[in-house]
């Protein structure tokens, strides 16, 4: 039995949010639209175009909500998340990591016949010239070149690197060089503000360089696109990106409310994802257990935060895959209460549930797909 089963009848109902099966994914939509609404009109308020990351929330429907309030287009990661992304209306996406294998090429050709604006990055002439290829016969494709900010993952390492990819895409009739990515995924979770920017600071001064080179050799970058959530404020003060890829703002997980988002320490998004768990067991004195463990929340980012159900001095333990433990001095568990819990890591945890239960206060208002659920190929 699917959510849309269990949990449909619920839509509508006031207070309905207390009688779901658990464990559940819950986005508070209110807070969702505050936190779309705010980076739409900080984009718009620093003239840079804002093409945020679905590969945080794999969703079509909230996709969809951004470009209402703004969005040029979104990112993913994976082909598998644009094709959904496409097959949903989103006609503008560009491929953050490179698509290598055969199979792969060709579904990314498929693709790029049948959007108005696809894009995906390079960074290796052998990949180059094989997309190439596979576009000579149908539409050109887009690249962008992917720079390496120094986490060794995929990207160019120098400038040299770059030009050379840069001179052979212009060559190739079906190739079209739109610019650079830059994305710092090691800083954006740098917790101190003054720590991010320095460090930030270093990588952009690299970045610089790299477009330097470019442009003296006659290839600037019309596009300059990375960024994250951790850093949206520090890229648009250090002014050379005009793009952001900017993703988890959407929910705001425990690893990003542990940082100082904003040089004053002040919240600058709001919480809106939250796994909701119930207490089943409750026969040890200040101890619950919850039916939610390794298969409800992603565990690369530590324990959760405990949002509400629980007495304030609770703490969180992992007890397996279906469970884990509330432990409190103050003894007041009671079995079937209902425990909100701040996911550590949105976007795998999103990837362990296949919908999103949609409440407005704690009335269930929709259910929508994570429609992009395990697209990694």
């Amino acid at each position: 039995m699917n959510d849309r089963d269990l949990h449909g009848r619920l839509i509508g109902q006031q207070g309905g949010r207390e009688a779901f099966n658990t464990p559940v994914l819950v986005i508070d939509l209110d807070r969702l639209e505050r936190n779309i609404s705010a980076m739409a009109a900080f984009a718009k308020a620093h003239g840079v175009a804002l093409r945020p990351h679905a590969k945080t929330h794999k969703s079509v429907d909230i996709a969809r909500l951004q470009k209402q309030a703004g969005a040029v287009g979104n990112c993913c990661a994976k082909l598998g998340e644009a094709e959904t992304l496409a097959e949903g209306g989103i006609d503008s996406i560009l491929i953050t990591s490179p698509v290598v294998s055969a199979p792969a090429i060709a579904r990314l050709a498929a693709l790029n016949e049948k959007i108005r604006d696809l894009r995906v990055v390079v960074d290796n002439p052998r990949n180059l010239a094989d997309l190439a290829q596979a576009a000579a016969t149908g539409r050109p494709l887009q690249i962008v070149i992917d720079i390496d900010p120094g986490i060794r993952r995929t990207g160019v390492r120098d400038a040299a690197a770059a030009v050379e990819i840069a001179a052979a895409a212009t060559a190739a009739p079906a190739i079209n060089y739109l610019g650079v990515q830059f994305y710092c995924g090691r800083e954006q979770h740098v917790e101190a503000f003054k720590d991010r920017r320095e460090a930030l600071q270093d990588r952009t001064a690299f970045l610089r360089e790299v477009i330097a080179a470019l442009t003296a050799e006659g290839y600037p970058p019309g596009v300059v696109t990375g960024g994250g959530t951790g850093t949206h404020l520090i890229d648009v003060e250090l002014g050379v990106l005009n793009e952001l890829q900017v993703g988890s703002y959407v929910f705001m997980d425990r690893q990003y409310n542990d940082c100082e988002i904003a040089p004053d320490g002040s919240p600058v998004f709001e919480t809106s994802l939250f796994v909701d768990a119930r207490v089943v067991s409750a026969n040890t004195p200040g101890m619950a257990t919850i039916d939610s463990g390794f298969k409800a929340l992603a565990t690369d980012g530590g324990p959760p935060a405990i949002a509400s159900g629980a007495p304030e001095a609770s703490i969180f333990h992992f007890m397996g895959d279906e469970h884990a433990a509330l432990v409190s001095p103050d003894d007041r568990f009671e079995i079937g209460t209902r425990v909100s819990l701040v996911v550590p890591h949105c976007d795998p945890t999103v990837n362990l549930y296949d919908f999103y239960h949609v409440v407005r206060g704690d009335t269930l208002v929709d259910i929508w797909p994570v429609s992009a659920r395990g697209a990694s190929r």
